[in-house]
C-alpha cells in the first residue's frame, strides 16, 4: 500500500489547504466522468480520495503519522456499503469527492451526469445528524424527516398524461446527443453535445402530465433511520443508498449523505477519544485530600483527591473516555485539579486564614506546572 504523502505528491509538512489543492487536482485528472472506463484512472482516483481522507483530518493523521496504515484501519470512517464505517469503495470515492468540491451533484464539474440510455440519476441529498457525547458513547438510532423528489402517482413517473406517449426523440434518434462536425485548416473536427430537443434524453413528451409537468416526479417527504455506531466525531459521515431524490422519469434515486453533528457538552473536552474534565477544589480538600463525586458520560464516579494536591495536577480514570471508532476498547477520562481561592471571606473564614498563615512555614519555590496533554505523555514515556 503506497504512502498517502506520496499518493498525492505533497511533504509530510504540507497544511490542509495545500493537501486539500493537491487531491482536487489529481481527483478531476482521474475523476470516471473524464475516463470513462479505465480501470486505472478508477483505481487512481479511489486512491488519492483514500489518502485525501485520511490526511485532511487532523486525528486520522496523527495516528497515520505514528502507526501507518494500521494506526488508520481501526478507527476509519469513511463509509462504507450499506451505510457503514467500514471498508474504503468506489462509491465511497465518489461521495468524498461531491461532498467538498460537487456543491449540488457532479454535473456542476463535468456536465449533467445520466446513466445508460439517458436516465438521470436523482441527486444525492445531504443532512445533518446532531447527537449527544452521552450517544456518542453508546450509540444510536436517530429517525430523520426528510423532504425528497418522488416519482408522480399521477403518471407513474413517465412524465406523460397519455400512456405510452414517451416517444424516441427524432432529432438525435434516442441517443441524447447531436454531433457537429466543423471543417478547417487544420482538418475536420467532430464534437458532442446534448441535444437541444430532448435535453440529452433521447425521449420526448408529446402531453405532459399536468401534475409534475412532465418531470414524473413531485414533492414528498419519507424518514429514514440512521444507526451511528459509537465513537463518531463531527463530520464523520454514513451514506443511505438509494435514500435520496428519485431521478426524472424514472430515473433511479440519489443517496443520503448524513452528517454527523457532535453538540457540546459543557462539562468536557473532548480529545479524540480522551476527556478532560476540570475539578474545581477547595484549599481545605487539596490539603486534606478526600474523595469527590465527579460525571462520566457513563455516570457518576467517586475519585480519591490525595492529600497535599496541587493545582494541575491530573487523575486519570482508565477506560472513562469515548470507544474508539470502529471498535478496540475506550480512552481515558482525565481530571485536572483546579485549587479554587475565595473571592469573599466571612469574619471567621478571614481569622482562620490569618491564624493559617502564621502556623505555616515558608512557601515552597514556584514551579511551572505543565499541560495536560504533557503531563499524559510523560506518564506514557515513564
Amino acid at each position: 500500500m503506497k504512502d498517502y504523502y506520496e499518493v498525492l505528491a505533497v511533504e509530510k509538512t504540507a497544511d490542509g489547504e495545500s493537501i486539500k489543492k493537491a487531491y482536487r487536482k489529481l481527483a478531476m485528472q482521474y475523476h470516471p466522468d473524464r475516463n470513462p472506463g479505465d480501470k486505472a484512472a478508477e483505481d487512481r482516483f479511489k486512491e488519492a480520495t483514500e489518502a485525501y481522507e485520511v490526511l485532511r483530518d487532523t486525528e486520522k493523521r496523527a495516528l497515520y503519522d505514528r502507526y501507518g496504515h494500521a494506526g488508520v484501519k481501526r478507527g476509519a470512517s469513511a463509509p462504507g456499503g450499506g451505510g457503514g464505517f467500514g471498508g474504503f469503495g468506489f462509491e465511497d470515492a465518489l461521495n468524498i469527492f461531491m461532498r467538498d468540491f460537487g456543491g449540488g451533484g457532479f454535473e456542476d464539474l463535468f456536465g449533467q451526469r445520466r446513466g445508460r440510455g439517458g436516465v438521470q440519476k436523482g441527486k444525492d441529498l445531504q443532512i445533518k445528524v446532531p447527537i449527544t457525547l452521552l450517544e456518542v458513547a453508546t450509540g444510536v438510532r436517530k429517525t430523520i424527516l426528510i423532504r425528497t423528489l418522488d416519482p408522480c402517482d399521477t403518471c407513474k413517473a413517465t412524465g406523460s398524461a397519455d400512456e405510452g406517449g414517451v416517444q424516441t426523440c427524432a432529432t438525435c434518434q434516442g441517443a441524447g446527443q447531436v454531433r457537429t462536425v466543423q471543417r478547417s485548416v487544420f482538418g475536420q473536427f467532430v464534437s458532442a453535445s446534448a441535444c437541444p430537443t430532448c435535453r440529452g434524453e433521447g425521449k420526448t413528451i408529446k402531453n405532459p402530465c399536468r401534475s409534475c409537468n412532465g418531470d414524473g416526479r413531485q414533492r414528498g417527504e419519507s424518514t429514514v433511520a440512521v444507526d451511528i455506531p459509537a465513537g463518531v466525531s463531527s463530520d464523520n459521515y454514513l451514506t443511505l443508498r438509494g435514500a435520496g431524490n428519485a431521478g426524472p422519469r424514472g430515473g433511479p434515486r440519489g443517496d443520503v449523505l448524513a452528517v454527523i453533528e457532535v453538540e457540546d457538552d459543557a462539562r468536557f473536552q473532548r480529545e479524540g477519544s480522551d476527556l478532560l474534565f476540570e475539578l474545581p477544589v477547595s484549599f481545605s480538600q487539596a490539603a486534606l485530600g478526600g474523595d469527590v463525586t465527579i460525571p462520566t458520560v457513563y455516570g457518576d464516579e467517586k475519585v480519591k483527591v490525595a492529600a497535599g494536591s496541587q493545582s494541575g495536577e491530573v487523575i486519570t480514570l482508565r477506560g472513562k473516555g469515548l470507544p474508539h471508532l470502529g471498535g478496540g476498547g475506550r480512552g481515558d477520562q482525565y481530571v485536572r485539579l483546579n485549587v479554587w481561592t475565595p473571592t469573599e471571606l466571612s469574619a471567621e473564614q478571614e481569622e482562620l486564614f490569618r491564624r493559617l498563615a502564621q502556623l505555616e512555614g515558608p512557601v515552597p519555590g514556584a514551579r511551572r506546572t505543565k499541560g495536560l496533554w504533557d503531563r499524559v505523555k510523560d506518564a506514557f514515556a515513564a
